[in-house]
């Protein structure tokens, strides 16, 4: 089978990522009829989990928002889970961006005091 170079990445990375998102092509984008290889929800927390890490080292960032941040992508995708209202691609993307950012804080600020507690 002589597969062009686009779906032989595509299904590279799908494959990837099967192992850390569930793929619905509901809850996913599209591009050019291929559909992205995480769902809205995850792509939004990737790509704000990039701009965290950075921020975290530029910044002061207090656990409160983060928190915040973080409980907000909680509970789009709760209210979704007890059907009370259907979230959208673009709603799972925003939520994605804020909650990614705050959970990826969360984590770092975690991972600094484990390191300063063990004298690393």
């Amino acid at each position: 089978m002589n597969l062009k170079k686009i779906d032989y990445l595509w299904i590279k990375l799908m494959n990837f990522f099967s192992k850390s998102c569930h793929q619905i092509p509901e809850r996913s984008f599209f591009i050019k009829g291929y559909q992205m290889p995480i769902c809205s929800r995850c792509l939004g927390v990737y790509i704000s989990s990039l701009f965290a890490i950075i921020y975290f080292f530029k910044r002061k960032t207090h656990y409160f928002s983060s928190f915040i941040m973080s409980f907000i992508m909680f509970f789009d995708w709760f209210i979704q889970f007890l059907n009370i209202k259907k979230s959208t691609n673009l709603r799972r993307l925003i939520t994605g961006l804020i909650g990614g950012f705050g959970f990826t804080i969360l984590n770092l600020k975690f991972l600094k005091f484990i390191l300063n507690k063990s004298n690393f």
